[in-house]
């Protein structure tokens, strides 16, 4: 069984997206391996907008793709998770447009 991680705790909110900048890759890496050694669960991604929260759940499975997938765009994990959940939303709106006309 992997280490518990160890928390980090930032001056600011600038400080800590400037690590996650700085190691993004290198966390994505490790959340891989944790999956494939099959330490990782389901999981939790909270989504804040402007005055709501939305938690989803998703699979390990799922989380590792998308991580994959925001790599090879060269997005952030959760920019990329917040592009593919507008976009679906916008083609939802889009289907239901068509299919009341």
């Amino acid at each position: 069984m992997p280490k518990k991680a160890k928390s980090r705790r930032f001056a600011s909110k600038a400080d800590e997206a400037a690590w996650w900048a700085a190691n993004e890759e290198a966390a994505a890496d490790e959340f891989e391996k944790a999956v494939k050694e099959g330490y990782v669960g389901r999981c939790v991604l909270v989504v804040t907008g402007d005055s709501a929260v939305a938690k989803v759940r998703l699979g390990s499975r799922d989380v590792a793709e998308a991580c994959k997938q925001a790599r090879e765009r060269g997005e952030g994990f959760h920019t990329y998770l917040k592009m593919i959940i507008h976009e679906a939303l916008e083609a939802a709106k889009a289907a239901r447009k068509t299919a009341a006309l």
